[in-house]
């Protein structure tokens, strides 16, 4: 009896690439339902939220996907001097390699294994693929723009010695506008970090891959593209194939529960939404780990309130006192102890604050809704643009300041929020581009540079569009083993 085609998912801890994996594996069952897709869940060392109402549910609504719950990894608190969480996730999946191995094994038992795919900070498992001789393939779960950065970013590192939060300086990456040092991600900052080490050392080892996923489309990034397919992000080495087979994004009603939200609110916030005037409404909303500070709070609140516009925002509490990696996920916010005074009553007939978490890709796709004050996260950006909704660009963490610096001036689909110095936005300044982008010239120039966009993306994953052309290639290559 032939062993059952199978392809193998593991993205490192948290809702972030959870939700990516499962809409790579959803994505390849809708065309290839022949393979089967387990997933390698790790228990994270720190407190993100939980997956497990997200994984219960796609459980019940996709059984063909399976997965397989690793045992934790025990990490020593006084083994790590940084700052950065991802310094913990390196250091989680290199102690992760056996329990990988282990549960290879244990599925090479009732299926052929096609495919390892792999999110980028579980580089380690390329040595488990290697010993077990099964292909291994990366899933990047950003864009092209950050694929670009991230290939050449060795090359960059070797031009200096200096860490680059110390530089006033450019930088030149291939196929991408120039990359000044304070828009690096911040891992990449410090050389004396650990979550350096670990960044560098996964840009060198990504070309080590059977080939690279990514989750974007051709026309929507067409410059890094082909700066990475014609090997100028790799001068030294050959690149491996890169495979547009975005944009994947959560199915509408995909994923009640999976932000740990309070979904009956989020109901609520739908149906108010269809009260309102046609692409009215700015909705603001900031990721799994987007905090703010109180003070921050009360500016966004004040600038909303002078903007005169209708509002959705989604409020979650300012970080604990505890910074440490092992506090991500604050408690649910007391909303009248932390916005103005008053601001509540006085907004009321035009304005609705949602605590924690709100069903993005519905709020997105509701006709009311014209603006998005994003954090630029990649799956944020990809629905807005599959949504049609312009952005407001307001990067906060990971590669989300390149990924800005994309979208306002690459491909003009976003005014940026402008900071000061410590980052910290005024609420001048939020007034001013809510209104710029509901109901100036230039919001309604990105407006229809972004309706393009939807449309081109939509080609990019019908029949014979570019992206599932992409996909029907890693088909017939897994298939053929």
């Amino acid at each position: 009896m032939k062993q059952k085609e199978s392809l193998v998912l593991y993205p490192s801890p948290g809702i972030g690439h959870l939700v990516s994996m499962v809409e790579l594996g959803r994505h390849i069952l809708k065309y290839y339902p022949s393979f089967s897709i387990t997933i390698l869940i790790t228990p994270p060392p720190f407190n993100p939220g939980s997956t497990a109402p997200y994984i219960k549910h796609i459980s019940s609504t996709i059984p063909s996907i399976i997965f397989h719950n690793l045992p934790a990894v025990e990490i020593p608190p006084e083994s790590f001097t940084s700052a950065h969480h991802e310094a913990v996730l390196f250091d989680v999946v290199l102690r992760n390699n056996h329990n990988v191995e282990q549960a290879l094994l244990t599925i090479s038992e009732t299926s052929t294994i096609r495919a390892l795919i792999i999110d980028m900070f579980c580089t380690p498992a390329l040595d488990v693929g290697a010993s077990l001789n099964i292909p291994t393939y990366y899933f990047f779960t950003s864009g092209a723009v950050f694929l670009s950065f991230f290939l050449y970013f060795p090359i960059i590192h070797s031009t200096t010695t200096e860490s680059f939060r110390d530089l006033d300086s450019h930088f030149h990456f291939p196929g991408i506008p120039p990359v000044h040092a304070r828009d690096f991600p911040k891992p990449s900052l410090d050389r004396a970090d650990m979550a350096y080490q670990g960044f560098l050392n996964n840009a060198m080892r990504l070309p080590e891959s059977k080939g690279i996923l990514v989750n974007t489309f051709e026309a929507l990034e067409p410059q890094p593209l082909k700066a990475i397919s014609d090997g100028l992000c790799i001068p030294n080495g050959p690149t491996p194939p890169v495979y547009c087979i975005g944009p994947l994004i959560t199915d509408r009603k995909g994923t009640n529960g999976a932000g740990g939200g309070n979904t009956s609110a989020s109901i609520d916030c739908l149906t108010w939404l269809d009260t309102q005037p046609s692409r009215s409404v700015v909705f603001l909303c900031f990721g799994s780990l987007g905090l703010f500070s109180a003070e921050q709070l009360t500016e966004i609140a004040i600038g909303l309130e002078k903007s005169g516009q209708r509002f959705l925002w989604v409020v979650r509490n300012p970080p604990t006192e505890d910074k440490s990696w092992r506090n991500l996920a604050p408690p649910e916010p007391d909303l009248d102890a932390l916005l103005p005074k008053g601001f509540l009553d006085r907004t009321k007939d035009r304005g609705l604050v949602v605590k924690q978490w709100a069903s993005q890709v519905d709020v997105l796709n509701k006709e009311s809704v014209g603006g998005f004050v994003s954090h630029c996260g990649w799956n944020s950006t990809l629905e807005a643009i599959c949504a049609g909704v312009p952005m407001v660009a307001w990067p906060l963490y990971a590669e989300q300041r390149l990924n800005r610096l994309f979208l306002v001036e690459q491909v003009k689909l976003a005014l940026p929020m402008d900071e000061s110095e410590g980052g910290f936005v005024s609420a001048a300044v939020v007034e001013h581009r809510v209104k710029e982008l509901m109901e100036s010239e230039e919001g309604k120039a990105i407006r229809e540079r972004t309706l393009a966009m939807r449309d081109a993306a939509r080609a990019a994953m019908a029949e014979g569009g570019s992206s599932r052309v992409e996909l029907a290639r890693l088909a017939e290559l897994w298939s053929q083993g």
